[in-house]
């Protein structure tokens, strides 16, 4: 599918593999609309639009739908990068894992992208059809964390391996409407989310990767997003971006 002349709907995109999806997008010709629960800090990109918007809320994911809906151009692409990723022991030190932040991990995680794929799938499957019926493609972001929980992921795991368990159904879902859904499970990125850590730590999460050993870069993950999109005939897939990592368990 063409990028170039259309609308796209980028979730976390004031940083991190939202920011860098976002910016490649736009490079490519298409008119943006970046959701982020803040947009203070993001950056200023040609052809990027910031909407400030929780993706749990479908009060704040329609508005946004709506306003990429209503740009002059089809909206045609959704990109889910919006997660967190805190570390929570089952039981710890201090007692058992808190429910209210796993309820928040899979509201976030796995609540707020099918929030997402459903309001913006509804809103592409009202454009006027491409070649083959095509209408759009929503490209979700699991981890791979989703097959290699480690030690302290248990909430994250689970939400990251429920957007991958969602792929193909919701593909299949939307195949009536010609919509493709397709989920990128990336291993360790360098993004904002390690800025804090040590130099010497970094080093030995990219020692531990087989090859290239060294962290993913967020345009890394904004390349293989952006081929998926072009790419027609890739549905209801998942695709590792993890130089052949698999996670030990700590």
């Amino acid at each position: 599918m063409q990028i170039s002349g259309t609308a796209a709907i980028v979730t976390g995109g004031a940083s991190g593999l939202g920011a860098a999806t976002a910016r490649a997008l736009a490079e490519r010709g298409a008119r943006v609309f970046a959701l982020d629960i803040s947009i203070d800090s993001a950056p200023e990109v040609p052809g990027v639009t910031y909407l400030a918007a929780d993706v749990t809320s479908e009060e704040d994911v329609q508005a946004a739908v709506d306003t990429a809906a209503d740009s002059g151009v089809p909206l045609r692409v959704a990109v889910n990068c919006a997660g967190i990723g805190p570390s929570t022991r089952t039981v710890g030190k201090s007692g058992p894992h808190p429910l209210d932040l796993y309820r928040k991990v899979i509201d976030i995680n796995l609540v707020g992208t099918f929030n997402v794929m459903r309001l913006a799938a509804a809103a592409m499957g009202r454009t006027e059809p491409l070649e083959h019926g095509q209408r759009g493609v929503i490209v979700n972001t699991a981890s791979i964390a989703a097959y290699d929980g480690q030690i302290g992921q248990v909430a994250y795991a689970a939400s990251k391996a429920a957007v991958v368990g969602m792929t193909l159904p919701a593909a299949r879902d939307l195949s009536s409407v010609g919509v493709r859904v397709m989920t990128i499970a990336p291993g360790i990125v360098d993004t904002p989310m390690l800025a804090t850590v040590s130099e010497e730590f970094r080093a030995g999460l990219a020692a531990g990767v087989p090859f290239p050993k060294r962290l993913a870069q967020p345009e890394e993950y904004a390349r293989l997003a952006v081929a998926i999109v072009e790419h027609d005939y890739l549905n209801g897939e998942v695709i590792r971006m993890d130089g052949a990592l698999r996670m030990a368990p700590r």
